[in-house]
């Protein structure tokens, strides 16, 4: 068994603006250019942080994300740079990045 078996599989990571309604997970990383990046992360979008999708506008601009007791609303582009693994690979001993 490899390092990257079960749910860690790599494939199974998406952008945070592909999740459907009532969809979560953790985030795994943050993709993009040094400030949208440090956008996010000022936000609390850090790795590791669990997050439900609430709701989503009609053209998926913008994503609204809950998570930590609160409700936080991404642009699409922002939503985009957002890395999400299914929320088993939060604490998965197989190497879960």
């Amino acid at each position: 068994m490899g390092v990257l078996s079960g749910c860690c599989e790599s494939g199974k990571e998406k952008a945070l603006s592909a999740l459907s309604v009532g969809e979560g997970g953790v985030v795994a990383r943050i993709e993009g250019n040094g400030s949208l990046k440090r956008r996010i992360l000022e936000m609390g979008l850090v790795p590791g942080t669990q997050l439900r999708v609430e709701r989503k506008a009609p053209l998926n601009d913008p994503v609204s994300v809950w998570f930590r007791g609160y409700e936080l609303s991404l642009r699409v582009d922002e939503a985009d740079a957002v890395i999400i693994r299914p929320a088993g690979c939060a604490g998965c001993p197989g190497g879960c990045r």
